[in-house]
C-alpha cells in the first residue's frame, strides 16, 4: 500500500523566528535556548539571507558574541509547501541541517521546517515499512565519561552536531546524554575579565561534563520498532534516544536514522533507477579530513552500486564511520545500510584501513544482493503450478507414448 505522504505546507511551522542580519550572535543564542531551536532565518527586510544555526556559532566559540550574524550565514535549501516528506528529508540529509525555510512563489518566507516536524509526521502514515531500532542505527562507539571536561567535549564538535553522545560512568554504564545544545550553557554564560569563571576562578572549559549532561538518557529496548522510537522522540522533544543492552548503550538511533528510513522507501520519481538516482550518505567523517577521501570513497561506492543495480534497484546507500574512542589503535567501524526495491540490507566492518573496509562491505552488500536475487529465483522454479504437480503424478508414460505416436501418424 502506498504511502500519503504530507506536504511541507501542513507540517511547516508558520510565522518562525527571524533575525536581522545585523543582530548580534548573543541575540541568536539566546533565541535558540528560549525557544530550544537550532537555526533561525536571518533576513534583510524581508529578503531571506540564510540561516544562522548553533553549528555554526559553536564551532567558532571563540569568536566575540557581538560578531554580526550576517557573517555566519549558511545557504539553506529551499523547501517550497508542495514539497513532499521523502524530499524534505532528502534536503536536510544532503544538507545536514535540522531545518530549512519553506518559501512562496515569490520567494517570501512562509515558515520552518524541522527534522523534529518530519519525526512527528511518521507514526501516523499507513504503509510505512517498520525496522527494529538495532538495524536502522548506529553503532554506539564513542563514549563521553561523565568526568571528561567541556574542552574534550568541543573536540567532538561534528559528532555533537550528528546525535547527543552517551555519558557513562567508570564501569561503562549509561549516566546520562549530553548534545549540542547543553554547550550553550556553558560556552557563553558570562564571565569576569573575559577569561575566568568566577566561582571555580578557572577556565569555563574545565568543567566537567557531568554538571551539563541531561540525565537520564531516554533508551530503547533491543527489537522496538523505530516508529516507537520517533514516538518517544516526540513526546520527549528529544533528537536521539540509545538503543540499550545489559544497562550499556550499543547503538544510537538519531532523527537523521529515521529520515533515512523514509527517504530508503522512495523510489526515485523520473529515469530507470539507475546508480545516478541513488542517494548515498556518509556520516562520521571528520572535518579534518582529507578532501579526496569522500571523492574516493564516491568513487569506490559507485562501482559497486553499478554491479548491484544489475540484481536490484538500489534507492538509498547510508554508510556510518565511527572510530573507537576507547581503542589503542586507531581502528574504526564502518556501517553500510542498503534500501533497494527488494528490502534492506545491512553489513559492517571494524579495521584500521578505511578504503579496504568500505570495498570489503561493498562486497558483502553485492553478495547478499546476488544470494538473495538466486534465492528467490530457485523458489520461483520450484514453485508448480496450480494442480500441475497432481496431474503429472498420474500421468502413465506408456499411454503418453501411444497418443504422441498416434498423433504423428495423423499428420499428413
Amino acid at each position: 500500500m502506498p504511502v500519503a505522504w504530507p506536504l511541507a505546507g501542513d507540517l511547516m511551522t508558520a510565522r518562525p523566528v527571524t533575525l536581522p542580519h545585523d543582530a548580534p550572535i548573543s541575540r541568536a543564542l539566546g533565541l535558540m535556548r528560549s525557544r530550544n531551536i537550532h537555526e533561525i532565518p536571518v533576513l534583510q527586510r524581508s529578503r531571506l539571507l540564510g540561516m544562522i544555526t548553533f553549528e555554526t556559532i559553536a564551532r567558532r566559540s571563540s569568536r566575540s558574541v557581538a560578531t554580526k550574524v550576517g557573517h555566519l550565514l549558511v545557504v539553506p535549501p529551499l523547501v517550497t509547501p508542495g514539497s513532499t516528506l521523502p524530499e524534505v528529508a532528502a534536503e536536510l540529509l544532503a544538507t545536514g541541517l535540522r531545518a530549512a525555510p519553506v518559501v512562496g512563489r515569490r520567494g517570501e518566507l512562509l515558515g520552518v521546517i524541522s527534522r523534529t516536524d518530519l519525526v512527528r509526521a511518521l507514526p501516523g502514515l499507513s504503509g510505512l515499512a517498520r525496522a527494529p531500532v538495532e538495524k536502522i542505527g548506529r553503532s554506539a562507539s564513542y563514549f563521553v565519561r561523565e568526568n571528561d571536561t567541556i574542552r574534550h567535549l568541543i573536540g567532538q564538535i561534528r559528532l555533537l552536531e550528528e546525535h547527543a553522545l552517551p555519558v557513562v560512568d567508570k564501569r561503562g554504564k549509561l549516566v546520562g546524554a549530553v548534545g549540542l545544545e547543553d554547550l550553550g550553557a556553558i560556552l557563553w554564560r558570562p564571565t569576569v575579565g573575559g577569561k575566568l569563571d568566577v566561582v571555580t576562578r578557572g577556565s569555563a572549559l574545565d568543567v566537567e561534563v557531568t554538571s551539563i549532561m541531561r540525565s537520564p538518557a531516554f533508551t530503547v529496548a533491543v527489537g522496538s520498532d523505530a516508529l516507537d522510537a520517533a514516538r518517544l522522540m516526540t513526546r520527549e522533544k528529544i533528537s536521539s534516544v540509545f538503543v540499550l543492552e545489559n544497562g550499556r548503550p550499543t547503538r544510537i538511533l538519531a532523527q537523521t536514522d529515521l529520515l533515512s528510513l523514509v527517504v530508503g522507501s522512495v523510489a526515485p520519481a523520473h529515469g530507470k533507477g539507475g546508480v545516478e538516482d541513488v542517494y548515498v550518505e556518509v556520516t562520521g567523517l571528520r572535518g579534518s579530513s582529507d578532501p579526496a577521501l569522500l571523492a574516493d570513497i564516491d568513487h569506490l561506492v559507485a562501482g559497486s552500486l553499478k554491479r548491484i543495480a544489475h540484481h536490484v534497484r538500489p534507492i538509498l546507500l547510508s554508510l556510518h564511520l565511527s572510530p573507537h574512542s576507547t581503542h589503542r589503535t586507531s581502528d574504526l567501524t564502518v556501517e553500510a545500510r542498503l534500501h533497494t526495491d527488494t528490502g534492506i540490507f545491512y553489513a559492517s566492518h571494524t579495521g584500521w584501513n578505511l578504503m579496504a573496509g568500505i570495498s570489503g562491505l561493498m562486497d558483502e552488500l553485492t553478495s547478499q544482493v546476488q544470494r538473495t536475487r538466486e534465492t528467490r529465483r530457485t523458489k520461483g522454479r520450484r514453485r508448480p503450478k496450480s494442480g500441475a504437480e497432481d496431474e503429472t503424478e498420474v500421468v502413465d508414460p506408456e499411454l503418453e507414448r501411444r497418443i504422441r505416436s498416434a498423433t504423428e501418424d495423423e499428420e499428413p
